[in-house]
């Protein structure tokens, strides 16, 4: 009776954790964007994008340790773990330096992005990284695309130039009294777009290299990713810095905004496991038109035909792109007696 019952409980767990994934994922790419845009239009002191992108990395750093310390089962272990897989090994710690730097100039554009580009806008745009993970997965990887896949990234770079084309190229200020430009907001977003793909594969490349976890890897890229945001810093702004504080700017929304952006990613990684590329398509295209009606009532931003036309091939390339098809099974072979 027991054995007959499994099956059931863990079609039920599996079919929850794949809900679970969909809510989540939807709400992480939805999310974030509408509240990097916020953080950056809103009344009252500008925080330093700078320095929320150090405290994410910090906040990040924090994390992953705390995942491993209760994977490994105690701080002994824990530190031994650091030891073999970090000082034991220098070189294979600084593989990570080139995926280290990037993400910091990677998200350093995505604030730029968030300041210039609506996020709806934005949150279309940023999709992009779907076409340039594909081309270095076909020149790092050595990866063989689809034909419906090769189709689907030009429906994608189809539907972001109608989104493009959309917008009002003038540039205009927001409740803060910051222009922002809409071609330093879409060079930006397509300039995180490179380095997003291109640090994505190099880091799969490296996962796939060695058996060093994907947390421990997530705690080398943040050891290293520290040190390079700290001289971002002061090399970006280090006379507002010196003249206004590190935290300038900073109540509880931003604070708030840094978790998110440090622990979104992580959060992501644990359950996309149990997610299939339908339902990350899903989650990607709930995510879009959840922007783009927030963006309506929170930003004012008008819907256009070329605009709506834009997102609908974006969302059409997210599906096709992840679409698998199955392959036909080859009849049996005969086998002489």
């Amino acid at each position: 009776m027991r054995s007959k019952m499994n099956p059931k409980v863990n079609e039920r767990k599996s079919n929850a954790l794949k809900y679970v994934s969909l809510v989540t994922l939807t709400l992480q790419n939805a999310v974030l964007g509408l509240s990097m845009r916020y953080s950056r239009t809103r009344e009252g002191d500008l925080f330093l994008s700078s320095t929320a992108v150090f405290m994410s990395e910090v906040v990040k750093l924090v994390t992953c340790l705390g995942i491993v310390y209760i994977d490994s089962g105690g701080i002994t272990k824990l530190l031994e773990a650091l030891n073999n897989a970090i000082i034991k090994q220098p070189i294979d710690t600084l593989k990570v330096g080139v995926p280290s730097f990037l993400y910091v100039v990677q998200n350093t554009l995505l604030y730029v992005s968030a300041s210039h580009l609506d996020a709806a806008t934005y949150q279309v745009t940023y999709q992009l990284k779907i076409f340039t993970t594909a081309i270095f997965s076909v020149l790092i990887l050595k990866r063989q695309l689809l034909a419906t896949q090769w189709f689907s990234l030009v429906s994608l770079i189809g539907g972001i130039v109608l989104v493009q084309l959309a917008q009002d190229k003038a540039p205009a200020k927001v409740a803060n009294g910051t222009e922002q430009n809409h071609v330093v907001g879409f060079l930006a977003a397509m300039g995180a777009c490179v380095i997003s793909g291109f640090a994505g594969v190099y880091f799969e490349k490296i996962l796939k290299g060695s058996d060093v976890s994907v947390w421990m890897r997530n705690i080398q890229l943040s050891l290293l990713s520290i040190p390079i945001g700290i001289i971002s810093c002061f090399v970006q702004d280090s006379s507002k810095i010196m003249e206004k504080g590190f935290f300038f700017g900073y109540d509880a929304f931003v604070v708030y905004l840094v978790i998110l952006q440090a622990t979104g990613g992580l959060l992501v990684a644990l359950v996309v496991k149990y997610a299939d590329n339908i339902l990350k398509g899903f989650a990607t295209s709930l995510a879009i038109i959840i922007s783009c009606v927030a963006s309506i009532y929170l930003f004012n931003f008008h819907l256009t035909v070329k605009f709506s036309l834009g997102a609908l091939f974006v969302i059409f390339a997210i599906f096709l792109y992840g679409y698998q098809p199955k392959k036909k099974s080859s009849p049996p072979i005969a086998h002489k007696v």
